[in-house]
């Protein structure tokens, strides 16, 4: 994603064109729509006896994890060589694969916590999402730390999952809480500066724009989860 991302100068805050403002829209329109087939696909399964084929067959569920990661990969190297409706479609797939897997948290938390820690998270995204965006602070320094961070919280979350430490369990979660809301504001001050230097109309700022709105919803459903982990009841 970084080829579309490699502005690191401090943001104009006086920078309102309709350019940016409309990029921006598509960004976050495209984000939640990619959020809403997620939830329309995860609930439908989890009402469906393939949730219970998914939950039981290892093969089948680690399988759509590695589909997933294929798909963002794919889509990430190949973004300068294929045309925007194929990297939409990518966009669209990975979603419908990330409701495919989220179907089996209906069948460990409660439908009334998922859905109350759904919109605590929606809300916390937006505010911090509105801070990455109207602040005057340059974010980027702050980019390497955010990567160094993410990388412990994952080897933490490795390891424990052999010593299954009920007390690392709850300060992972809470670090991945905090991890993932630095990089909201971080991400969105990276997409409005690429939207200084991008013509949404063109066939690399539509690729843009989708590269974004993925940036910003792997933010949001990984924030979502930590705090589910927090703020879940479980069944």
């Amino acid at each position: 994603m970084n080829q579309f991302f490699n502005n690191t100068g401090a943001v104009d805050a006086s920078f309102t064109t309709e350019t940016t403002r409309k990029f921006l829209l598509n960004v976050y329109n495209w984000m939640a729509m990619g959020l809403a087939l997620t939830g329309i696909i995860a609930y439908g399964t989890a009402n469906s006896s393939f949730v219970n084929v998914i939950m039981g067959s290892p093969v089948i569920y680690f399988g759509l994890f590695i589909a997933q990661l294929l798909v963002v990969m794919g889509l990430t190297f190949a973004i300068n060589k294929i045309p925007s409706g194929v990297a939409i479609g990518a966009f669209f797939l990975y979603a419908a694969l990330t409701g495919l897997t989220f179907s089996v948290l209906f069948l460990v938390y409660t439908g009334g916590s998922i859905a109350s820690t759904f919109f605590i998270c929606a809300a916390m995204f937006g505010s911090v999402s509105v801070f990455g965006y109207m602040t005057k602070m340059d974010l980027s320094k702050f980019g390497t730390y955010f990567f160094m961070a993410l990388i412990g919280l994952i080897i933490a979350s490795v390891v424990n999952i052999f010593l299954k430490s009920n007390t690392l369990n709850w300060i992972i979660s809470y670090a991945g809480v905090i991890i993932f809301v630095g990089l909201t504001a971080y991400d969105t001050q990276r997409i409005k500066k690429m939207s200084q230097s991008t013509d949404f109309d063109s066939e690399q700022g539509k690729k843009g724009a989708v590269m974004g709105a993925l940036t910003l919803y792997l933010d949001f459903i990984n924030m979502f989860l930590f705090m589910l982990r927090i703020l879940g009841d479980r069944k």
